[in-house]
């Protein structure tokens, strides 16, 4: 009998140290810093008359975001990453350089038998976000909505046209805006989640004329992001 009740003593204080080591092992001051991946659909708004999308536009973007809690429960809080971004753009605005520095027409007015025509944008972003979710320190799948804004230096850009009369490959144009900024959006469950992403400022400078006027094309994405804890 006295063994009975040593052996179930012992178990009560094993249970017991196993509840501590369980509770040791939970991260009450848990973090979403997060590793991200996305993949956008491209298009223009604000288009000068004349000015459209053609093909499929794509964007990739990679980065890391640290997530900082502003409330006790932690499902509130403000994040700040660090990110690379390839943005292509295929449209109608053919970019070309003479004599005259560079000039921007409507492809389909100078030119026929257009095979590609686009211009592509090479980043580094700041996201800036103010976070909610539902997430716990043990649930690793949770709704999310992540708002912010993204700052972005272009580091690089190039533009190419290929027609039957004229094949262009230019780099680093300095019409281009060396900063873009825009309102950004995530929201979903779990890994994937939807991702929006509208400009603020024009994609170009205001050395960019088409037709006298300043080009103030900006840039609208919209897309799938991957969260890795």
């Amino acid at each position: 009998m006295r063994l009975f009740f040593s052996l179930i003593s012992l178990f009560f204080v094993l249970s017991g140290l196993a509840q501590d080591s369980l509770s040791v092992s939970i991260d009450t001051k848990y973090r979403e810093d997060q590793f991200y991946a996305s993949i956008t659909y491209n298009a223009l708004h604000n288009k000068p008359d004349g000015i459209s999308s053609t093909d499929l536009s794509t964007g990739f973007h990679l980065g890391f975001i640290r997530d900082m809690p502003i409330n006790e429960k932690r499902n509130w809080a403000i994040g700040v990453g660090l990110g690379v971004s390839l943005n292509s753009y295929n449209q109608n605005l053919a970019i070309t350089q003479n004599v005259n520095g560079t000039q921007f027409n409507n492809s389909d007015a100078i030119l026929t038998d257009v095979s590609k025509n686009k211009f592509t944008n090479y980043l580094i972003d700041l996201p800036i976000e103010f976070r909610w979710r539902t997430s716990t320190p043990t649930d690793y799948k949770f709704w999310r909505i992540y708002s912010g804004i993204k700052i972005s230096y272009l580091f690089y850009n190039s533009s190419r046209l290929e027609s039957n009369t004229l094949s262009q490959n230019l780099s680093n144009l300095d019409e281009f805006n060396k900063i873009q900024y825009g309102l950004t959006l995530s929201a979903g469950y779990g890994t994937w989640n939807f991702q929006l992403y509208y400009g603020l400022n024009p994609i170009f400078n205001d050395d960019a004329k088409l037709n006298g006027e300043s080009i103030d094309l900006k840039a609208l994405r919209v897309g799938l992001i991957f969260y890795i804890l």
